[in-house]
């Protein structure tokens, strides 16, 4: 197997479902062309080592072949729906940050449900943290709009010059796609780092 099969297969191993474009942004950047990954995917895919199918979005992504031998239906289903915004509900993505700082020695403040004010405000000693969460949107579209939309949220609650800021969602490929399309220099200049939580309730970090 080449290297680049074997990376492709350990990238879905950990991210199922992402499309060739993302995993080429994710292992060779995003100025890198598809045509290479898309060949390498296929070739997987005919060897029984990964399948392609739609994902809830109707674009193609790549899965792993382990405990997943049968292809899926092109169009989502209702019991789809209810899990993925069940397990990865806002306050749930929240309760995982919680848990997860808490554990660091942060005291966290957390805007549960519909409440105002900042989303997570958690505070180390002198260090402050203030993070702004979103759920998993149940469209692509509206996932677009969530991240444009907590981005002009987290640049509203810029007040304080010694915080970090971060955006938090649920780790879905298209939010990880979304972030790596965010021009390097917005990230640099506002500092905004990236938090992706999955239902195992593992946190990933991503900064600039």
């Amino acid at each position: 197997m080449s290297n680049l099969s074997g990376s492709i297969l350990d990238l879905i191993r950990k991210s199922p479902g992402l499309t060739d474009r993302e995993i080429t942004d994710r292992l060779r950047g995003t100025t890198a062309p598809q045509q290479p990954i898309n060949q390498a995917a296929r070739h997987l895919e005919g060897k029984g080592l990964l399948h392609r199918r739609r994902r809830q979005d109707q674009v193609i992504g790549n899965y792993p072949a382990e405990g997943d031998p049968a292809p899926v239906s092109t169009k989502p289903t209702r019991t789809t729906k209810i899990h993925d915004v069940d397990a990865l509900s806002e306050d749930k993505v929240k309760g995982v940050l919680e848990t997860w700082l808490k554990a660091q020695g942060w005291d966290t403040k957390i805007a549960w449900g519909n409440a105002q004010g900042i989303d997570i405000d958690a505070h180390l000693g002198p260090e402050r943290w203030i993070i702004e969460v979103k759920g998993p949107g149940s469209r692509q579209p509206m996932r677009v709009n969530y991240f444009i939309g907590i981005l002009g949220e987290t640049l509203q609650r810029m007040s304080d010059s010694e915080a970090r800021y971060s955006i938090a969602f649920p780790d879905l490929p298209q939010y990880r796609g979304l972030w790596d399309r965010l021009p390097h220099l917005a990230k640099k200049r506002t500092g905004i780092s990236l938090l992706l939580v999955t239902e195992a309730g593992t946190v990933e970090h991503l900064e600039e």
